[in-house]
């Protein structure tokens, strides 16, 4: 390998290690590869953040932040999480099982596992310990199930995934149907087996008049991702579309239906929202000059000779990808490793004759994992404040349930028609 290849991996990974922003890092890097080793001109560099953050799809991510803002400030999420209680709240287990299911209602709208963790954790963990429900098994599956938040549609890091691929966002975002569904029924039966073995409580079934009820009282939150997915798949508008109704529809409800959120609220709401906003483009721009750097020296061209030099099996590729990913996302936001990562395993994808949805969904889940793993999993030390508990606490709660998602990761990576079947089936 060319010295100066090293020396710039090495500059990027002194920069992660002393805490200089993944933005920066990725920009300061970018930048001495183009101009000391590349050669170009400097002011190419500002053309190409231009270039990274003049693009359209990016819309979509800064409106599905809003509308995650909009009911977390309002009483959507609560509504949310009593529609799950009163599906499942009677089960054995059923109310830690009605937060997994809340985590898959606010997933399909806001597209943050963060922002998941912060509405439906900050408010399961307490409700669960509350109720009798052991601490570290309430910390662990309200710490994991969040995961949902970037695996059912639509999702963030998706979102970006599509970018860079190319790959059409409604058709990648139909990946995620699926193995939401799977990971929702995996984890809840885990709940329900480990709650009835040890004995829990009961409450008595809701009567029809208590889920019309709360049925009633929910309509206008449940029919949010309605809209959202109605309106993409029919055709009625796009993804980007979606993203601006959803965030309109929202604010509607809360101000004029439910009344939980004022006019003078809406400020605040858009100016955090911008910021969030600001903060991904930021990262975008700084990849993207690491992404330009990487494209003129050909690196992820030669990578993808050397794997296919000493890796003739797609599966055995893929298992090595799932290992890589897993590790990376130990260290690395979704966001970032999304654009990094991204334009690297592209064209080894086609030498292994592997679909490049599936593996936007593969790297997706990997990547989500990682909000779970120490020692920068953000979710960890979320739940940990939540409780007042360290880390290595939160770590232990946690992996019977990454277990769990470990072994429907492998699943889904050696099983990629269960994931292409809904893109095929509504796309051909």
């Amino acid at each position: 390998m060319d010295n100066s290849y090293l020396l710039i991996f090495a500059l990027l990974l002194g920069f992660l290690a002393s805490t200089v922003p993944v933005f920066m890092a990725l920009f300061f890097t970018g930048t001495i590869g183009l101009v000391y080793f590349v050669g170009i001109d400097p002011q190419i560099v500002i053309e190409v953040l231009y270039r990274s953050m003049d693009k359209f799809a990016l819309v979509v991510v800064m409106f599905f932040v809003l509308c995650g803002n909009i009911m977390t400030t309002g009483s959507i999420v609560e509504k949310l999480i009593k529609t799950a209680n009163v599906m499942v709240g009677f089960l054995p287990g059923g109310l830690a099982m009605s937060g997994v299911l809340a985590c898959g209602f606010f997933g399909a709208i806001s597209g943050s596992t963060v922002a998941t963790v912060v509405a439906i954790g900050g408010f399961m963990i307490p409700a669960l310990i509350e109720n009798d429900y052991d601490e570290q098994f309430s910390v662990g599956i309200m710490t994991t199930a969040p995961i949902l938040g970037v695996i059912i549609p639509p999702s963030i890091a998706m979102i970006l995934y599509a970018m860079v691929s190319n790959d059409q966002l409604e058709a990648l975002f139909l990946t995620g149907f699926l193995p939401g569904v799977i990971i929702m029924a995996a984890m809840s039966l885990y709940a329900y087996f480990v709650c009835k073995k040890i004995g829990m409580k009961q409450r008595k079934p809701p009567s029809l008049g208590e889920v019309l009820s709360v049925l009633k009282e929910s309509i206008w939150a449940l029919l949010l991702p309605v809209l959202i997915f109605g309106g993409i798949y029919s055709g009625l508008f796009t993804a980007n579309e979606a993203a601006v109704v959803a965030c309109f529809y929202a604010f509607f409800v809360e101000i004029v239906l439910h009344r939980d959120m004022k006019l003078v609220d809406v400020n605040r709401i858009v100016v955090s929202s911008a910021v969030t906003s600001a903060t991904l483009l930021i990262i975008v721009a700084g990849a993207s000059v690491f992404g330009e750097y990487l494209t003129f020296e050909q690196i992820p061209g030669k990578i993808a000779t050397v794997v296919v030099n000493n890796i003739s099996s797609p599966w055995v590729f893929l298992l090595s990808v799932n290992i890589l990913l897993l590790f990376i996302g130990m260290f690395m936001d979704i966001i970032s490793a999304t654009l990094i990562l991204t334009p690297i395993f592209l064209p080894l994808l086609s030498k292994f004759g592997i679909d490049t949805m599936h593996f936007g969904l593969i790297m997706t889940i990997n990547l989500g994992i990682g909000y779970c793993t120490p020692p920068l999993g953000v979710s960890l030390y979320i739940s940990g404040a939540t409780v007042d508990r360290d880390i290595v606490y939160v770590t232990r709660a946690v992996l019977p349930f990454l277990a769990i998602q470990f072994v429907i990761l492998l699943v889904l990576t050696f099983w990629p028609d269960l994931v292409l079947l809904l893109p095929r089936l509504v796309y051909g």
